[in-house]
């Protein structure tokens, strides 16, 4: 039943693999845009980049780039589909207790909840949560980054892993993946605290430096009411000498 998408998997990896590069990078962007929107091909982004990297090693410096560009054409693809059905196609495509599920999970977590599933590899489920960031219409802008971002990191983890092991980083990336790649988001976690939590002792300290401007106020009255009788004495003399 599966013969022919593992001979669609062969002559792919064959061409991504033995054609130059101007033809595979661009070939690796559509694909990836392919599997993050419309169709689903598991690992399939993973492998290709793996065996390129495996391949030719000197492509794990910027190969890995075409990879998360097209998921991320692929997840705007969808993102904006769900946009623009809303709730209503959402509870249509996914089951109502993974939707609110993961709402939940944006409610509490907010970008690591995008972050995180674009991190971990399959089975990690990751559509469900581009596809509600859509119908919830989360920040287009920080959308697109925070997909850059993760799907970068997990390219390249996986073709400097490919470099040393091989194919078989693959079967490395089924039993250790979701520990390497759990330790990578819990450090991006760790900093992201550490940033808000920084940012929110700077913000105090701006608050706490302020200056009293009712100080000056005053001691600017005081010298107006000190310097008003002078004047009207002087005045005073003028009209009398007059």
């Amino acid at each position: 039943m599966f013969e022919w998408l593992r001979a669609a998997a062969a002559w792919l990896q064959q061409f991504i693999v033995e054609t130059p590069f101007y033809v595979a990078a661009p070939a690796m962007v559509l694909i990836g845009a392919l599997d993050s929107s419309l169709l689903s091909l598991p690992e399939i982004n993973d492998y290709l980049v793996v065996m390129r990297c495996y391949s030719h090693p000197t492509a794990v410096f910027y190969f890995p780039l075409f990879a998360a560009l097209g998921s991320v054409l692929g997840c705007l693809l969808l993102y904006a589909i769900m946009q623009r059905g809303g709730q209503a196609v959402l509870r249509r495509r996914f089951r109502r207790e993974h939707v609110e599920r993961v709402e939940r999970a944006y409610a509490r977590y907010g970008v690591l909840a995008l972050a995180i599933p674009a991190l971990l590899p399959p089975p990690m489920p990751f559509k469900i949560f581009v596809a509600t960031a859509g119908a919830l219409e989360y920040p287009r802008k920080r959308f697109i980054v925070t997909i850059m971002l993760a799907r970068s990191l997990r390219y390249y983890i996986e073709g400097a892993l490919a470099i040393y092991f091989g194919k078989y980083v693959l079967e490395f990336i089924e039993h250790y993946g979701l520990t390497i790649l759990g330790v990578v988001a819990l450090v991006v976690m760790i900093g992201l605290i550490a940033h808000f939590i920084r940012r929110q002792w700077r913000a105090n300290q701006t608050g706490g430096d302020e200056p009293d401007h009712s100080v000056n106020v005053s001691a600017k009255g005081a010298s107006d009411e000190e310097v008003s009788p002078a004047l009207d004495k002087t005045i005073s003399r003028s009209g009398a000498s007059d």
